[in-house]
């Protein structure tokens, strides 16, 4: 089911070749939340590739309770890991330059998304994020399963109100 699902999310087309693998990531159906560009080798939409609510979701999905430094009691974050999110679009690159709406910016090393277990929330406490709760996706870094995490650097990358990632 799951592998059913990640093949759906990524349009996967049997027998697709090298020459088809740039358009090998499905169209939106609804409203984009999330556009990725620069060093990626799949796309959907010129030389990047955007993901509806759907598609987030249909990613494998991950849930974590953590404490926060903005929430006075810990909190149950769901949706995929940044490292599938990247593995989708074929990304190649070192460094991620995360945007929120706000156009606030942050760079995020790939390498915490290999190391930790970070994702793309799209769900705060089993419900939808509104862009006036921090949503409809931010970046989380599971901060109580490991003491390093608790640390001023990984607050800062945990951008909430993400909407693009360029790859570098």
């Amino acid at each position: 089911m799951l592998i059913v699902s990640l093949a759906a999310a990524l349009g996967a087309v049997a027998g697709a070749g090298a020459a088809d693998a740039r358009s090998a990531l499905a169209a939106p159906k609804e409203r984009v939340v999330l556009t990725i560009s620069g060093k990626i080798g799949t796309t959907n939409r010129g030389a990047n590739a955007v993901f509806d609510m759907a598609m987030l979701e249909a990613l494998p999905q991950h849930t974590f309770t953590t404490q926060t430094p903005w929430e006075d009691k810990p909190l149950q974050f769901r949706g995929p890991r940044l490292r599938d999110v990247l593995a989708a679009v074929q990304a190649r690159g070192t460094q991620i330059k995360a945007t929120a709406l706000n156009d606030y910016r942050i760079v995020i090393p790939v390498e915490d998304a290999q190391r930790f277990d970070v994702i793309v929330a799209t769900r705060k406490n089993g419900e939808p994020m509104p862009v006036r709760d921090k949503g409809p996706l931010f970046i989380v870094y599971p901060f109580d399963s490991d003491p390093v995490l608790k640390d001023k650097r990984y607050y800062e990358r945990s951008i909430w109100q993400l909407k693009a990632l360029e790859i570098e």
